[in-house]
């Protein structure tokens, strides 16, 4: 839990042809200002772009060697001067990858499941020419005859705003100029000639809550830090020092929101926390230091952000002196060993000085005594980002999507069994089942929604009877669960709720750090629980009990992750209380998950013996002859469920 390294991010800086000019130093908030004006005035809109979604899920589909196969096929075609080639960061869509947009003029043609050996016929036909490849369109799965070439009109981007995500499919993360194309820095320069409560206040007016977790007021906490600096250093001959850190420790299983904008658009957190870092300590005595904790689990986000760091050092945007206003501020990396508990701010704090993740006592909270005894502001990655886009745009923008009390856009990882599995981004309040039905194509198997988990080890699960609930704060945690940094896992009537439960409780059991007895010793005592429950061992008592522990282990436990480690049991005997009871009274899941509870049995009316379960089961345990009636020797099967999954005629049935 303790063990981390830290990195300098001294990386060789990235120059960028654009202008032609070279690697770039700012002295002034208007050298950058001219810089990116003339970055425009050479930007021709008009000409053909590629983008190759190159984020770890479309590397792992084969995206670099889509790409190379393309820059193969620019230089044999002749289109340098007539066409750019970019890899850029996830583009979101990952059930599709590897993905490829064509962007002519305003029009942008999504082609899906790009392969190298199709690269040739899409230059030829989506690229050089007018296209588009009709075969590589993205195909509706409810109609496989239609093809849609426009991606704004492809369901999955239709319904969402992405506004953090904008520049994921529009970069090469490893491109500087490509950033500065876009606005980049002009929100930090903007920040830099703006007092700092002015700019706090900015914040507070937006509405932005902290992404990572509860949810809370990101302005408020600035102030508070500032207050704190204020109060520490005022007065004081020598400089003392204040942190603003950035939490990327993304543990949440299927969780990939804050990796994706690492590896995407990595200058976006280094603008954000530099502003962060002027508003916490501009005007004061205090030295700012900026540390950005994420996992080691995350190689390209980790060497993205190396690139970035030093980029921005070399222009004068990190360092001493950050574009001629007097102000420093640098950022290093801190690897941390993939602990869940880490996610907690102050266990996180706790391992960057190098001790064992374990959280602290509060208060005192952070923002008055953090990393290493100093005033300290800790957010999320889409919270220091998000923040570029307040001072950018204005907090109005900000906060003109949302609710009342949860404004702006939220970043969400849609996985499990929903057909458009993906990297989303939505307007607050947006339903669930707007997002699961309207952007993610509802359950790859076409069974009906049962469930819809979030937040994580730490969220809860909502039944398929409340998906017009709105996404926002108060609403999942009257529902019971939690937004947390934004996981979203779909489940469909194969799955067991009394196995979730299990599932996410050994997840907290794992990861518990042990410093509090009813974290600690409650989680293993659910988790015996359900173990006896999904075994068939299970008493009628064990769901009340069950309550009861999750209860206190809820009110007593010391830290945050330990408080809502419960939610996924509490809320599924809230929901889904049926399901416990049929495991414990009737001895049977309902779901056919839980082996020691499933029979598999084939109905003769039904097998027109096909032979094909036969020839799946892997321990021999089906008779029957071909094109007739076949069986299954209960005391043979493994309950594998390969049987199961083989049949076409629905013969095979689970009892």
């Amino acid at each position: 839990m303790s063990c981390c390294s830290e990195q300098t991010g001294d990386a060789a800086a990235v120059a960028s042809p654009a202008t032609g000019e070279g690697p770039q130093r700012f002295d002034t908030p208007e050298a950058l200002a001219a810089y990116v004006e003339r970055l425009r005035a050479g930007h021709d809109e008009g000409l053909l772009t590629v983008l190759v979604s190159g984020g770890t899920c479309g590397l792992a589909a084969g995206a670099r060697e889509v790409f190379d196969a393309l820059r193969d096929q620019f230089a044999e075609q002749d289109l340098a001067g007539r066409a750019v080639l970019k890899l850029t960061g996830c583009h979101g869509f990952c059930a599709q990858e590897v993905l490829v947009v064509v962007r002519r003029g305003g029009r942008e043609t999504l082609y899906c499941h790009v392969k190298p050996k199709d690269v040739a016929e899409l230059v030829a036909a989506g690229v050089a020419a007018e296209g588009p490849l009709e075969r590589l369109l993205y195909r509706p799965p409810e109609d496989s005859q239609v093809r849609v070439a426009e991606k704004g009109q492809v369901p999955f981007y239709a319904k969402q705003q992405r506004r953090l995500l904008m520049n994921n499919n529009r970069i090469d993360p490893l491109n500087f100029d490509d950033y500065l194309l876009q606005g980049g820095y002009l929100a930090l320069a903007k920040a830099l000639e703006t007092e700092p409560e002015e700019l706090i206040g900015w914040i507070k007016q937006s509405g932005l809550r902290g992404r990572g977790g509860a949810g809370f007021p990101t302005g408020i906490k600035w102030e508070l830090t500032r207050r704190n600096v204020e109060s520490a250093f005022d007065g004081q001959e020598e400089d003392g020092h204040c942190y603003v850190v950035c939490n990327a420790d993304e543990g949440d299983p299927g969780a990939f929101m804050d990796r994706s904008i690492l590896e995407g658009n990595p200058h976006a957190l280094i603008e954000g926390m530099a502003i962060g870092a002027w508003a916490v300590s501009g005007d004061t005595s205090a030295a700012c230091r900026g540390y950005v904790y994420v996992r080691n689990e995350y190689p390209l986000a980790i060497e993205h952000l190396q690139t970035a760091l030093a980029q921005a050092r070399a222009a004068n945007l990190l360092g001493e002196d950050i574009l001629g206003s007097g102000f420093s501020f640098d950022i290093r990396i801190v690897r941390g060993a993939g602990a869940f508990v880490c996610g907690e701010e102050t266990a996180l704090i706790e391992s960057i000085e190098d001790r064992v993740g374990e959280p602290r006592i509060k208060p005192p909270f952070p923002v008055a005594r953090g990393l290493w005894g100093m005033p300290t502001t800790l957010n999320n990655v889409k919270s220091w980002a998000s923040a570029v886009m307040v001072v950018d745009r204005g907090p109005e923008y900000f906060a003109s999507v949302g609710t009342e009390s949860s404004k702006g856009t939220m970043v969400f990882s849609l996985v499990g069994k929903v057909a458009n599995t993906g990297l989303i981004e939505v307007p607050m309040g947006m339903t669930l089942g707007e997002i699961i039905e309207g952007i993610g194509g509802g359950t790859q198997s076409g069974k009906p929604i049962k469930a819809v988990q979030t937040g994580g080890p730490s969220g809860g699960c909502i039944p398929a009877t409340m998906l017009d609930i709105g996404v926002d704060y108060e609403s999942l945690t009257k529902a019971g669960t939690i937004m947390g940094s934004g996981g979203m896992i779909v489940m469909d009537e194969t799955t067991c709720m009394v196995d979730t439960a299990k599932y996410f409780v050994h997840v907290g059991m794992e990861e518990s750090c042990g410093k509090c007895a009813p974290c600690r010793d409650g989680l293993q005592h659910m988790h015996h629980l359900l173990d006896e429950i999904t075994e068939g061992r299970g008493r009628a008592e064990d769901i009340d009990l069950l309550e009861r522990i999750g209860k206190h282990i809820r009110e007593l436990s010391f830290c945050g992750l330990g408080k809502t480690a419960p939610n996924p049991v509490l809320s599924t005997i809230r929901y889904f209380r049926e399901e416990y009871e049929a495991h414990i009274e009737k001895k049977q899941c309902p779901a056919g998950v839980c082996k020691a509870l499933v029979v598999y049995r084939i109905d003769a009316e039904k097998c027109n013996g096909c032979h094909l379960c036969f020839k799946r089961c892997p321990v021999d345990a089906i008779r029957g002859e071909v094109k007739g009636p076949h069986e299954i020797n209960e005391v043979e099967c493994i309950k594998c469920g390969m049987c199961y999954e083989a049949c076409k005629f629905d013969a095979v049935r689970i009892i």
